[in-house]
């Protein structure tokens, strides 16, 4: 790996641990194993560098639920397939839990990666719940816009309170809760 990628996969772990204003310079590049002289060689500074790692980050994200919700199966199958994938969840989303960030949030610079993001997801899950909608596998009440807008809740909602309970179930209650709210329509329905 480069002192370059490096530094970024330190800043990234950093920020998910610690945030942006707990992520000094030295202890980057502690954690990258790169001097000061590396870190500006690559980098005008802190901001330049957390910028890259956020952008990192959020690729990195689209990419894994990506991966879940453009898999073959039906509506339901798919946003199962993202609410019950493998995820560290007691130490939260990295990029969600750059919006608790007040150094991020204050930055339009950082903070438009994490809005992007969050913005891809949401619309994703819409055009999947729309699908559903299409199909008759979900009931006609639904809205989309609402529906992707609660399963981004019930997840970020579910680290929150998994972090501050030490343990998953919370996340793991929410995400069967949801599902069983979106279970599909039956001929019965």
């Amino acid at each position: 790996m480069s002192t370059s990628d490096r530094l970024i996969e330190a800043t990234r772990e950093l920020l998910w641990e610690r945030g942006y204003v707990g992520t000094s310079p030295k202890a980057i590049q502690q954690h990258a194993g790169a001097g000061q002289g590396s870190m500006y060689h690559h980098f005008a500074g802190k901001p330049d560098l957390a910028l890259t790692a956020i952008r990192r980050t959020a690729q990195e994200l689209r990419a894994t639920a990506g991966r879940v919700l453009d898999a073959p199966g039906s509506a339901h199958e798919r946003i199962s397939g993202y609410l019950l994938r493998e995820r560290d969840v007691l130490r939260g989303c990295p990029v969600g839990r750059l919006t608790m960030d007040p150094e991020v949030v204050a930055s339009d610079e950082l903070r438009a990666p994490v809005d992007e993001t969050i913005a891809w997801l949401r619309g994703r899950l819409a055009e999947i719940v729309q699908e559903g909608l299409d199909s008759g596998e979900f009931s006609p009440s639904l809205v989309p816009d609402d529906i992707a807008a609660t399963i981004v809740a019930t997840v970020q909602g579910g680290y929150v309170l998994a972090r501050a309970s030490g343990s998953t179930d919370a996340f793991d209650a929410a995400a069967r809760g949801l599902l069983t709210l979106l279970a599909p329509r039956t001929d019965a329905s």
